[in-house]
């Protein structure tokens, strides 16, 4: 008997109260170890996908399956990434990152080696016992990005963790996600504001348009591996930056303005 999919819309609709749909009939599927950037214009629903799959707000109408059940506030195989990292500032590095396993009772042995494990790879080894207050805005998205990490999840949830970092920190940052990306073996849902993240981190990506959110575009990403700092300087990834930024224009175009 085949795997369930790791994420299936079918058909899902989300509305607040009586207003008009925030995000309608998605249907959209993630395959396994699959890497999916989601894109699109202010407002048109990107994070309340993210929330919908993780379990945080309840969808409308269609069907939603994580791993080939309904999702609910206690999905178990998946970890959020928030926009902000959300470290707890009187803790150490260590003991941030340990935080999500403490709330499910692992053994402190455990807790330990696991949290050691993520901090080297992230590389914030040397940085165990350091507090948020001492890390760079790079750094501490690492230090969220490692605490997701510890519960082993086979499916990732990404929020523009690094929309608020420069240029070159957020492209190495890409770099890195992505070499973990490889040995760790998750699925991911990545929302970003950036045509060249979404190009560089994907194997698809899903452009939306707004009022309301609707799926308008899927691009696959058709680029070799390893992606290097080298892969943005070549000719098939800067088409592909300009194909897909056409289409979201394209898709910003087909807004439908809120009613008054």
């Amino acid at each position: 008997m085949s795997q369930p999919l790791p994420v299936e819309f079918k058909h899902v609709t989300k509305r607040f109260g009586d207003s008009q749909p925030v995000l309608s009939d998605i249907t959209l599927s993630a395959y396994p170890y699959e890497f999916v950037s989601i894109i699109g214009p202010s407002g048109c629903g990107k994070s309340t996908l993210l929330r919908l799959i993780a379990g945080l707000t309840s969808l409308s109408e269609g069907q939603l399956t994580v791993f080939g059940h309904p999702t609910t506030q206690e999905a178990g195989d998946l970890s959020f990434v928030f926009q902000e990292p959300t470290l707890l500032p009187w803790l150490t590095v260590r003991r941030n990152i340990e935080v999500m396993l403490r709330l499910r009772h692992t053994p402190a042995a455990l807790r330990r080696d696991r949290s050691h494990q993520m901090l080297e790879l992230v590389g914030l080894a040397d940085f165990a016992d350091s507090y948020p207050r001492q890390l760079s805005g790079g750094q501490k998205m690492r230090v969220s990005l490692a605490r997701a990490l510890t519960l082993q999840p086979s499916l990732l949830l990404l929020d523009e963790p690094f929309g608020a970092l420069d240029e070159m920190t957020r492209d190495r940052l890409n770099e890195e996600l992505l070499a973990i990306h490889k040995r760790q073996k998750w699925t991911a849902f990545f929302v970003t504001h950036s045509v060249a993240e979404a190009v560089f981190l994907s194997d698809r990506v899903i452009v939306l348009a707004a009022n309301p959110g609707r799926i308008v575009h899927e691009i696959p990403i058709d680029l070799p591996g390893p992606r290097t700092a080298g892969t943005r300087h070549s000719s098939a990834y800067l088409k592909l930056v300009a194909d897909v930024s056409r289409l979201l224009r394209s898709a910003e175009s087909l807004a439908t303005p809120p009613a008054v």
